[in-house]
């Protein structure tokens, strides 16, 4: 590994992360586009309510990823190879258990699924079918972000990509033979999906396994050291907790946004679109600071850590900048690639100038995140995006009864903007620390 923090390092890890991220919609679509092929509207309906009930409980663990991340980033800088091997085991070891807790709680999450989302009775009896098997490779899904965790701080991340074109390739070619094929209908979209998701994180750890090929396992006295699980466990639930309030600023602009109308609400969810694009970019230097800033810390270096922030921060400048570009020249033509209504085109356009904006306003919550990240200092993250949830709800209350959507908008900016600042302010002080 070039010892070096340059252009081309940041970009070596940042752009498989960004084409990764591109893949990680297709998993869903193609799942929906064969069951389509069958003709019969309740069928769709009911992948996609499985699949979004499955994907919400899924992603309560998705801390899993990143706190693996930071600490395995800062132990690589330690040059501590026994704690980087343990530390994938950890994870895996977690990822299971996690997995496992949804596999016996099935019946009752998918009845509380449906409770928070009811369909017609057609939907949700095909919806569980899908659920009730899908949820068998729930350990290995979620065991899964353990290990993308661990190859992103080794820098690895074009494993990551091999990884993700794989397990889509898999669910592809499986969908199709059993859908269209032996004619399986919904359960062969399940089983196809849910064994793409077990091959994946077979192939993760083939993957992984070349820095275990001395045979240097860790004992399991030090996999299972109730002082490491602990603070793996501590970092986690901060990130859950941090992972949690950003999802109620985002539902509630959605739920929100239903009060102007329905035409309005529609376009929200197109410019969201928007937003998704910049998060899936940004990403991938946000990943790349949290694996250079955390070895960058195991290493007690202060200034690679500010050459990791400045490089990576640099680039993902410089794509922000293109994107706030793109959106404003290209925005009005995507939009009318998006949707066919007038009155959503109309309003839509009308506040493109916010999605202009979120990459030029939020590039330094998003990167501030990857570094605090890899710095494991998860607290502050917790603490600073319970201030930017306040500023997002104070901004609600005042904005939104004057400038109704344009208030909500706003409000939302706001929150970008807040998470940067108090983020910003922490920053010192990690510096500092070392």
């Amino acid at each position: 590994m070039a010892q070096e923090i340059n252009n081309r390092r940041v970009l070596a890890i940042a752009v498989p992360i960004v084409l990764s991220n591109i893949t990680v919609p297709i998993l869903g679509a193609v799942d929906t586009a064969v069951i389509g092929q069958l003709g019969k509207a309740a069928p769709v309906a009911a992948v996609g309510v499985g699949a979004i009930i499955i994907t919400a409980f899924y992603w309560i663990f998705g801390f899993l990823r990143m706190g693996t991340t930071g600490l395995v980033a800062q132990a690589l800088g330690a040059r501590d190879e026994n704690e980087v091997r343990a530390y994938l085991l950890r994870a895996i070891f977690l990822g299971f258990c996690a997995g496992l807790v949804i596999f016996l709680l099935r019946k009752p999450l998918i009845e509380l699924g449906f409770w928070v989302s009811p369909a017609s009775n057609e939907v949700e009896e095909l919806a569980e079918k899908y659920f009730l098997i899908r949820v068998w490779s729930a350990p290995a899904a979620i065991a899964l972000y353990g290990v993308i965790g661990w190859l992103i701080a080794l820098e690895r991340t074009k494993s990551v990509l091999i990884l993700q074109f794989f397990m889509n390739g898999v669910n592809v070619i499986l969908d199709v033979w059993f859908v269209l094929g032996l004619n399986w209908g919904i359960e062969g979209v399940a089983i196809a999906t849910a064994i793409a998701e077990v091959s994946a994180l077979v192939v993760g750890l083939f993957l992984c396994f070349d820095l275990f090929k001395d045979q240097s396992w860790p004992k399991f006295k030090t996999i299972f050291d109730s002082a490491r699980l602990k603070n793996m466990l501590l970092i986690n639930f901060d990130i859950l907790l941090r992972s949690i309030m950003l999802e109620a600023i985002f539902v509630s602009f959605l739920l929100f946004g239903g009060n102007f109308g329905d035409a309005k609400l529609a376009a929200n969810q197109v410019l969201l679109q928007f937003l998704h694009i910049t998060a899936h970019g940004l990403d991938g230097f946000a990943f790349a600071a949290e694996t250079l800033v955390g070895q960058a810390i195991g290493q007690r270096n202060r200034s690679k850590l500010r050459i990791s922030v400045v490089t990576s921060a640099r680039l993902a400048s410089v794509l922000c900048l293109i994107m706030a570009i793109v959106f404003f020249l290209l925005g009005p033509g995507l939009i009318d690639l998006m949707t066919t209504a007038d009155d959503v085109r109309l309003q839509a356009k009308s506040y493109l100038i916010f999605v202009v904006l979120v990459p030029i306003f939020g590039i330094s919550a998003w990167m501030l995140d990857g570094i605090f990240i890899g710095a494991t200092r998860t607290k502050d993250m917790r603490n600073m995006m319970a201030i930017s949830l306040i500023a997002y709800i104070v901004s609600l209350v005042i904005l939104v009864p004057n400038f109704e959507n344009t208030g909500l908008w706003m409000a939302l900016l706001i929150s970008f903007i807040v998470r940067g600042i108090t983020l910003g302010i922490k920053y010192p002080n990690l510096e500092k620390s070392i």
